[in-house]
């Protein structure tokens, strides 16, 4: 695959660390531009990286703030390639249903869900429409099956799934005001049990709080955790690709 040139532009979320560090460093690597957002500072220190410290969670009550704060990086961007890669999420509400308090089910729903959907808008009305575009929803195996104790974040997937399929739909769907990239197509990657900061909070939950932690005792155990550069690797092809369909979901190693 050949690198990518500086006409390329990636905004990633969730830098500071695990899929969205290592699809950082990758692209960067290649050659890309990349504009990385997360609530804590990142270990990444490239010519061609510009960090954006915000908290997702905040978009639900003013996308504003963020929205000037991304601006300036990419108003006037002749990138021919545009990446989005909706990585970050908030793994809080690992309890039974009944435990749940419904302040941190909007949280987790603001991170996974309301930022991914405002950054999807947010590309496609800022950056060129002549260009090539390329969205990646990290999903989960608990957006599709459910999980004990998973209700909240599993849910919050599945709606991220759900939205990028329909907004893939936009593009091909008759309506004179939709403004609609020439080529775009949006992933929903599933990248499996991979170490990340999801897994150690998972794994750090008392049996009491959430029951059903040895769950993720066992994928330790068991040592089947990949490490973040696998499923990067199949992210920063899929933002390299061509000839896409609009929609597509794919797991780690299929």
């Amino acid at each position: 695959m050949p690198k990518a040139s500086r006409d390329s532009l990636a905004i990633v979320t969730g830098t500071s660390t695990g899929i969205g560090e290592a699809v950082a460093r990758q692209l960067l690597e290649r050659g890309w531009v990349v504009i990385g957002i997360a609530r804590r500072a990142s270990p990444i220190s490239h010519a061609a990286y510009r960090h954006v410290p915000f908290d997702l969670g905040l978009v639900a009550q003013d996308p504003a703030p963020l929205e000037d704060a991304l601006t300036p990086f990419v108003s006037g961007s002749a990138a021919h390639r545009v990446g989005l890669v909706n990585n970050a999420a908030a793994p809080e509400g690992l309890m039974p249903v009944g435990n749940l308090d419904p302040r941190q089910v909007a949280r987790v729903y603001a991170v996974n869900v309301v930022a991914p959907l405002w950054l999807m808008g947010f590309v496609v009305r800022t950056l060129p429409a002549h260009g090539t575009l390329r969205i990646v929803n990290v999903s989960s195996g608990a957006a599709t099956t459910g999980f004990p104790g998973l209700a909240a974040y599993g849910s919050s997937k599945a709606a991220l799934r759900l939205a990028g399929m329909s907004f893939a739909r936009e593009w091909d769907a008759a309506a004179p005001t939709a403004r609609a990239p020439r080529d775009a197509a949006v992933l929903s990657y599933e990248p499996g049990v991979v170490e990340t900061d999801m897994q150690r909070y998972a794994r750090s939950r008392s049996p009491e709080e959430f029951p059903w932690v040895q769950m993720f005792l066992d994928f330790a155990a068991r040592g089947i955790g990949v490490h973040p550069d696998l499923p990067a690797r199949d992210i920063v092809a899929f933002l390299e690709s061509n000839h896409q369909p609009r929609f597509a979901e794919r797991r780690l190693g299929a």
